[in-house]
């Protein structure tokens, strides 16, 4: 058996169905494929530079891809049930730009609510140089669309917007001068590398722990914005050796510098919050593939009718509406975790596992036994074989109705192989885990610590990161409902680049669901700026000085002598879930959060015995932020500093 494909320029000749040697090193595997491709162009014409994506995939590493290619067109092959194609949306002229404002929060900068602009006056007064250049250009793009279109709305010049907000402002903050907004003639004005966007919210930003650090190519820093990073660097040579392929071991060892403030991961922040990460997340993205260079398109899918119960085919939506019936809380479809959990009740040791394919006519029988027991709770798993159960998992995530990562994004998760840069690459990849939806997001996650965890036993069952990342490509970008004919005309080009991706998603997953400092801090300036409008009302100071009074009333009645007043220096941390409910805590050089956790827990009475030190966290609440979850080796003087209106409370993340 076969796949041919002249006009891709790709001939896949017959493998041997037992798998083989993998990328054993000097191996080959039985029944090699053979590609016999033109070396100088692409299927649609375009001359081909292999320095880009491909510098680090040889041909022959390519094979497990074309291999998985052909399962999966086999295993469509024996599906006679009509598909129905999911249609991707030619958007109008601006109606593009009209939706990425709407996406971004944005919408009252145009159409009937555009009267109501200065309501954005406080998020677009957070935003960096890069982050306004990328409003303002879809602004100005929605603005000309609507004229031309005769639409009578006012239309209020963005420019117009941001010198309303900066003049309402004068000086933000910590009285420093604000970020004001850099027209296309003085863009490249900034060209030092050391400097760059500061939100200091009362703090000594020039005294952050880590401006005295030596920087270097492999430290991701996630302080200033990623787009005035590269406006900065961008004619520079900074990141060039993190160019280049090779093995497992040629990847960047990337990581983060340590924040004395504390790292924050995705579901650390109030869903109120993370609405404003959203928005800033989708600016900073569209402005880091502006700066670079590359076209970001939000792709729009046409609603189609879908599967409302069952496993395969399911929007992840119905499914988890289906699990949540029976386990409550469930966050990640049960099937996807039974199928997971399958795979890994045996031993991750097989070789070639996720590779080596299940026998399509039985995986065929189980898909259709499991749509009618799963649920009832009378499938029986031990008739599922570990490469079955691969097999299943794989083709469970290329039938959701929409890609796992999503019609919007996956477009942008493919084109992030075209950044100059590895480093770049990797922080458009974690803007757009951001962007994904919680469900999406969650799934991924859960995927990504599984496929880690075959790549530990690499030397067992021979599935490198390499093979894996060619193995799950596929399955990820090659998304049956798509009809784009650039997809399938550069399918060979889009090989080497997803599988790189691919790789990255993987060996860089836990930096990808962190969350930068500058998009908090952003989160941070926001929320101050508004508490700053609330109490310019009268209305509201008088609500504020009557709760004032309505509390300080009650917290007098309830407390001892020695906690009417907290010096100075010294916090308050509240743990009602605890027998010690209350501590104040002083503040040195050295406490952590996990130091103040580990205090709380040591009072050995009530209910705190059952508690486990993982599983309660100290929460930063209010002030500058909606909440927080910390991160143990948060320094709490540093934190303090630049949220001193906060309060301090230790609870499960549960509760």
């Amino acid at each position: 058996m076969s796949w041919r494909s002249g006009s891709r320029g790709v001939v896949l000749t017959a493998y041997h169905p037992s798998g083989g040697d993998g990328d054993r090193p000097g191996g080959r595997r039985s029944g090699q494929y053979t590609m016999n491709h033109d070396h100088s162009k692409t299927p649609d014409g375009a001359s081909f530079d292999r320095s880009g994506s491909q510098d680090s995939l040889d041909e022959l590493s390519m094979d497990d891809y074309w291999k998985e290619l052909e399962n999966i067109h086999e295993t469509r092959g024996n599906n006679h049930e009509e598909r129905v194609a999911l249609v991707v949306k030619e958007p109008d002229e601006g109606e593009l730009e009209e939706e990425w404002l709407k996406e971004a929060g944005l919408s009252n900068l145009f159409g009937e609510s555009s009267g109501d602009s200065l309501e954005s006056v406080v998020f677009l007064s957070t935003l960096t140089r890069t982050q306004r250049a990328a409003v303002e250009k879809r602004v100005e793009t929605v603005t000309q669309t609507m004229r031309k279109k005769n639409k009578h709305h006012q239309i209020p010049d963005v420019r117009d917007i941001f010198r309303l907000q900066d003049d309402s402002k004068g000086k933000v903050c910590d009285g420093n001068e604000p970020s004001t907004m850099r027209t296309s003639e003085t863009k490249n004005e900034m060209q030092d590398g050391t400097k760059g966007p500061k939100f200091s919210l009362g703090t000594d930003e020039q005294k952050s722990p880590l401006e005295d650090m030596p920087s270097s190519d492999t430290d991701i820093n996630l302080e200033i914005s990623f787009s005035e990073q590269a406006a900065n660097f961008k004619d520079s040579s900074v990141g060039k050796m993190c160019k280049g392929g090779g093995g497992d071991t040629l990847l960047p060892n990337f990581r983060v510098p340590k924040d004395k403030t504390g790292t924050t991961k995705i579901g650390d922040l109030a869903p109120q919050d993370m609405k404003k990460v959203y928005s800033l997340a989708l600016i900073e993205l569209t402005a880091l593939y502006d700066i670079l260079g590359t076209e970001f398109k939000q792709q729009k899918a046409v609603k189609i009718k879908t599967k409302d119960c069952g496993l395969f085919g399911v929007p992840l939506s119905v499914l988890l509406e289906q699990d949540q019936r029976k386990v409550p809380g469930t966050k990640i479809p049960l099937i996807f975790q039974k199928l997971i959990a399958q795979i890994e009740e045996a031993t991750l040791e097989t070789e070639g596992l996720l590779r080596i394919p299940g026998v399509a006519t039985r995986i065929k029988s189980l898909c259709q036994e499991l749509e009618a027991k799963f649920y009832e709770g009378t499938f029986n798993w031990e008739n599922v074989k570990q490469h079955d159960a691969a097999s299943l998992l794989k083709l469970f995530i290329r039938e959701l109705p929409q890609p796992l990562l999503t019609v919007e994004y996956l477009k942008a998760f493919q084109d992030v192989q075209k950044l100059p840069t590895k480093k770049q690459q990797l922080q458009a990849l974690n803007l757009l885990v951001l962007l994904l939806p919680e469900a999406n997001r969650d799934t991924l996650k859960l995927l990504l610590e599984f496929l880690q965890r075959v790549i530990d036993h690499r030397e067992k069952n021979k599935m490198t990161l390499k093979n894996v990342a060619m193995v799950m490509a596929p399955n990820l970008f090659t998304f049956h409902g798509f009809s784009s004919k650039t997809i399938e005309q550069s399918e060979f080009v889009m090989a080497a680049g997803t599988a790189n991706v691919m790789r990255f998603m993987i060996q860089y997953q836990k930096l990808l669901w962190t969350i930068p400092k500058f998009i908090v801090n952003q989160v941070r300036k926001q929320n101050t700026e508004s508490q700053k409008k609330e109490k310019k009302d009268k209305a509201m100071k008088k609500l504020l000085k009557k709760m004032a009074y309505d509390r300080e009333k009650h917290e007098k009645q309830e407390k001892t002598p020695n906690d009417a007043d907290v010096p100075q220096g010294v916090i308050r941390v509240q743990a009602p879930h605890l027998s010690k409910v209350s501590m104040a805590i002083q503040l040195t050089e050295e406490l952590k959060a996990g130091d103040i956790v580990a205090r709380f827990l040591s009072q050995k009475s009530g209910n705190v015995q059952t508690l486990r030190k993982e599983e309660v966290f100290l929460y930063e609440i209010g002030g500058n932020i909606g909440e927080r979850c910390l991160d143990d080796d948060t320094y709490m003087k540093d934190l303090y500093q630049l949220n001193p209106n906060a309060e301090w409370v230790i609870k499960s993340k549960q509760s």
